[in-house]
């Protein structure tokens, strides 16, 4: 036996155990009974997996390590817990393709072992669709995990989930980062500049505090403009792309066909695809809308939640750079304020890593050195402004 096969079954057994958790954390937070007993399904069959992986491993007179010695870091724990839940599905989609084709491409030479493996390989694929369609809105029939049956919209999700399972997910959140970031940023800058003009005088408090409010105000005011003017655009284009469908079909029809024929469709398929659509009016400007604008759907956001989002989260960003010259000044207060503001730019950019299920470190690093630019530059043209 070669040490690549215990190696692979070892490393095998160790993603067997942590996808058993993984799911199992996902299930208890699933309100839908149905959903989370999929889930649990999916936990089941990883321990079975585990359980053949382990007899295996006997066979060949493998030691089977300690199942204590396999946990999960508690950064990934605590996005587990509150990470939106179809990025957590969209990660174990990507996690199982990943596995299988791991093992698909490295096989160990021996042949039993590389039997077993893929065997797991063929359902690893198959808890993709499982997954699919719960990410989907739909709900699979527990006990089958297979390919077949999956329409369309699951198999389109399937794939641009393994796409774009890293990116944002919920404009609130993405709100609620943007307005902390762009808080304590843009007072830490302002801060700096003045302590850097007037040495860190009672002035930087005065300015510190209009900035956080302003900043609050403000991003509350433009994300709710923001989100209403999107919907209002959404729906005025919408209700005049619909007025043309009925007043001029035929036009509608040509447009639709000219779509799908740069697609790559020939003239003949795409006008037999169009007129089949068009036996529905609604149909017919639900696909013109699509090509069009993207969706058929006017609502875009809750523009009262991204307003609240933005100015609260806003303002306990911008509070942060200020609250230490409330009792500090001078060189003590900036080099305070300083530190307090970069330790946060960290945690903003950490916290951020729990959706977008970045590390922790990276997000936390790359917000900090922007920090540090922010406030160094400001700092330095305020030193030269006070000269």
């Amino acid at each position: 036996m070669g040490t690549d096969v215990k190696a692979r079954l070892i490393e095998a057994w160790t993603d067997e155990v942590q996808a058993t958790i993984v799911y199992g954390l996902i299930a208890q937070r699933e309100s839908d009974a149905r959903r989370a007993e999929v889930l649990t399904r999916l936990a089941e069959v990883e321990r079975s997996h585990r359980d053949r992986l382990e007899a295996r491993m006997t066979a060949l007179g493998i030691p089977i390590p300690d199942e204590r010695t396999v946990r999960l870091s508690a950064w990934r724990r605590l996005q587990v817990r509150v990470a939106p839940v179809d990025r957590l599905l969209a990660r174990q989609e990507a996690m199982e393709l990943d596995i299988a084709s791991e093992i698909e491409q490295s096989p160990t030479g021996d042949a039993d072992t590389d039997r077993l493996l893929d065997e797991i390989r063929d359902e690893e694929e198959q808890h993709t669709v499982a997954l699919a369609q719960l990410r989907a809105g739909e709900v699979p029939t527990v006990g089958r995990v297979s390919g077949g049956g999956d329409g369309p919209q699951v198999r389109l999700t399937r794939i641009l989930g393994r796409e774009r399972w890293h990116r944002a997910s919920g404009s609130w959140i993405s709100g609620v980062i943007y307005g902390a970031n762009d808080g304590l940023a843009a007072v830490f800058g302002l801060v700096a500049g003045f302590s850097g003009a007037t040495g860190g005088s009672h002035l930087v408090l005065t300015a510190g505090l209009f900035g956080a409010i302003g900043s609050a105000l403000s991003m509350a005011t433009g994300a709710y403009l923001a989100e209403r003017s999107v919907t209002e655009v959404a729906a005025a284009n919408l209700a005049r792309e619909r007025e043309e469908v009925l007043t001029h079909p035929e036009e509608e029809k040509e447009e639709l066909s000219l779509f799908y024929q740069l697609k790559g469709l020939t003239v003949k398929e795409a006008e037999m695809v169009v007129e089949r659509i068009a036996e529905d009016p609604e149909q017919l400007f639900r696909a013109v809308a699509i090509e069009e604008f993207g969706s058929a759907d006017a609502e875009r956001g809750d523009a009262v939640q991204a307003a609240l989002a933005g100015g609260i989260s806003t303002a306990v960003g911008a509070m942060v750079p200020v609250v230490p010259f409330f009792f500090l000044h001078g060189t003590a207060g900036v080099i305070v304020a300083a530190a307090v503001s970069l330790v946060a730019h960290f945690a903003v950019g950490a916290a951020k890593s729990l959706f977008t299920l970045r590390t922790a470190w990276s997000a936390g690093i790359e917000m900090t050195a922007a920090g540090a630019i922010v406030g160094g530059v400001t700092y330095l043209l305020g030193l030269g402004i006070g000269t």
